[in-house]
């Protein structure tokens, strides 16, 4: 027996001001959330993209084709409730960065770490305030806890959505210091995906192309990209 799938039910989707906010509403009736939450939105960008979601629905609806309607989902029933732990989630990432994890050889590998990671490390220690210490292998190291605050301060600092965004810049790339690096402007999204694969592309260099590892690759890339852009329609 086949699952039940929802289909389209309405004509049009739009976005509209509310108070407090912004919201979608199908054939002038609100969009709730999974929980049933009211979907309150920071901005009529953000509103207008999801609208636009909606309105390319066709059929049976899809939400994996609605990266930003089930990122705002999460923002208010998930990270809105556990904010504090969402936080604490995210900020841990600064105590075992991946930009901070170095290999020990080959040469070229430790030269190619350093190209697309060094500078990042600066950054930190000069934008962030937040310098932190290297290593080489797989030997956890501790950094300086006056710097994990200040990058918990930084998490700490953005919205229940920019929460949201951060969350899968963060999960998907291994490392705070490129996630914040996306936020700030620092680098762009592409940028920060691409030196967040150093290893990645190092070993499919030297032992070929898997194809179901590079179709994973796809899809992580994609789920980046739009979690830099639902970041940036949140502000």
């Amino acid at each position: 027996m086949s699952g039940w799938t929802a289909k389209r039910f309405w004509k049009e989707a739009k976005a509209e001001a509310v108070e407090g906010g912004f919201t979608v509403r199908l054939d002038g009736r609100p969009v709730k959330t999974p929980a049933k939450a009211a979907l309150l939105l920071p901005t009529r960008a953000l509103a207008e993209a999801m609208a636009a979601e909606w309105n390319a629905q066709e059929g049976a609806v899809r939400p994996a084709t609605m990266p930003l309607t089930r990122a705002a989902n999460s923002a208010i029933d998930k990270v809105a409730p556990l904010r504090a732990e969402v936080i604490a989630e995210l900020a841990g990432y600064g105590g075992s960065d991946l930009v901070c994890y170095r290999a020990e050889g080959p040469q070229p590998l430790i030269d190619r770490q350093a190209a697309a990671w060094d500078p990042l490390v600066d950054w930190a220690a000069t934008h962030l305030h937040a310098p932190l210490v290297l290593t080489h292998g797989v030997m956890p190291v501790a950094q300086p806890e006056a710097s994990l605050a200040r990058l918990t301060g930084h998490v700490a600092g953005l919205s229940d959505f920019g929460l949201a965004g951060l969350h899968d810049l963060v999960a998907i790339s291994g490392s705070l210091v490129l996630a914040l690096a996306v936020t700030e402007g620092r680098l762009t999204a592409e940028q920060a995906f691409a030196a967040s694969r150093v290893d990645s592309r190092w070993q499919a260099e030297q032992w070929g192309e898997d194809e179901e590892e590079a179709a994973a690759e796809a899809i992580r890339r994609d789920a980046f990209l739009q979690a830099d852009r639902f970041f940036g329609l949140c502000r």
